[in-house]
């Protein structure tokens, strides 16, 4: 076990969950990650492999089939499959948040109707507020959902960057609805929209163009949505009441901060790896170049961000888990386990020299995964709006 990113009290099935998913990395995503990025094919045998260690019901109770496990255990396991590849942690993580939402907002029948399939796999979920031109304006959202005479929805509109748009089975989707709401937040319903696999159009009314070409995060599917006329019915309102959707959507969108956090670790962790292996192999002026200052000092700085910005990560996931809320510590655990990933992988990257700009090598990867991350689930500078924000209210000032 290395010294770097552990965790201290953990339970006895926390450290064998973990334990199992970190030799199924080392044996089962490490070695492929490379080919299956490069050629941006889904990792459909790996996906299969979490499936059969239950991954995708981690978080969901037990009496619906899950592990029950906390945050803190999801966390934990997310850092260490993007060590492996970071993909391969974003095949989850919608899932995971639309797994969380069901159970902090759905209606009993709407989690006996889906949590038993998500927690085996069978249903896979996707999570969709953004639109073209909206970016963190969520309040703003055009897509519309207006009552027919039966008191259902026709929806209209289009949707942006939805992680597993195409592999999904079931998206929730952040629209706006008339509830006479003077707050626009407050116009806001989330909807479950259950469909199958697939682009095109996969039901009527509902099209899931093709793969959005992207820089790096290759091998998940990242997609548009597109509304045409889709009918929903009432039952499909997460929660079953209108206008409540700003709420659950923040309420996932926290867990998720803390999940981005989580997956900034394990590149950070993977690219520290990478650097400090390589720099007590390759030799100049006679030693290994690990031993010349200018580069001990940057592995240094490189292992002190890997450490702080899992500690931060670890400290939101269980403020969340006593049932406290945590937008300012996930918002915070955000930020600085994303600028300091960025900041690891061009250390990294330097050391390795000229080997670092060639695809034989792991580390051209990381550089193009990680500035995703600078703005999933919100940019730094939300962030900083965020964290401001709660301080202020926090520190109001008494005079």
């Amino acid at each position: 076990m290395t010294r770097l990113a552990q965790t201290l009290d953990l339970t006895d099935v926390q450290q064998e969950i973990l334990s199992t998913v970190k030799r199924f990395v080392d044996k089962e995503i490490i070695p492929r990650a490379q080919e299956l990025e490069h050629s941006d094919t889904y990792p459909q045998e790996i996906v299969d492999g979490m499936k059969e260690m239950g991954l995708f019901g981690l978080m969901i109770p037990e009496e619906f089939g899950g592990l029950g496990e906390s945050l803190l255990t999801y966390v934990l396991v997310v850092e260490e499959i993007a060590r492996g590849w970071m993909s391969v942690s974003g095949v989850i993580n919608t899932h995971f948040i639309v797994a969380y939402m069901l159970v902090q907002h759905g209606t009993q029948e709407q989690k006996e109707r889906f949590l038993p399939r998500m927690a085996t796999g069978e249903v896979r979920g996707a999570f969709s507020m953004s639109e073209p031109g909206l970016g963190s304006d969520v309040a703003a959202i055009r897509t519309k959902a207006k009552r027919d005479a039966n008191g259902d929805y026709v929806i209209d509109g289009q949707k942006m960057w939805l992680t597993n748009g195409g592999s999904s089975t079931l998206v929730a989707a952040l629209v706006k609805t008339d509830e006479g709401a003077e707050k626009a937040h407050q116009n806001l319903t989330a909807f479950l929209v259950e469909k199958p696999a697939g682009f095109g159009e996969v039901k009527p009314g509902l099209t899931i163009p093709g793969k959005i070409d992207k820089m790096g995060y290759k091998g998940v599917d990242t997609t548009e949505l597109v509304f045409d006329g889709y009918h929903a019915s009432a039952d499909d309102v997460l929660g079953g009441v209108p206008g409540k959707g700003f709420a659950q959507m923040m309420d996932g969108v926290e867990v998720g901060r803390v999940n981005v956090a989580a997956r900034a670790c394990g590149i950070s962790i993977r690219a520290f790896e990478l650097a400090v292996e390589y720099a007590q192999q390759r030799e100049t002026f006679g030693k290994p170049i690990a031993q010349h200052q200018a580069i001990a000092f940057q592995l240094a700085e490189m292992a002190t961000k890997v450490e702080a910005s899992h500690m931060m990560m670890v400290n939101a996931a269980r403020l969340k888990d006593s049932g406290q809320r945590n937008d300012v510590e996930a918002g915070m655990a955000k930020l600085l386990a994303s600028e300091y990933c960025a900041e690891v992988t061009t250390q990294s990257f330097r050391i390795h020299g000229g080997y670092g700009y060639s695809k034989e090598y792991e580390i051209e990867r990381l550089m193009r995964e990680a500035p995703f991350l600078l703005i999933g689930e919100g940019t730094s500078e939300i962030q900083k709006t965020i964290i401001s924000r709660g301080l202020l209210k926090e520190y109001a000032s008494k005079r």
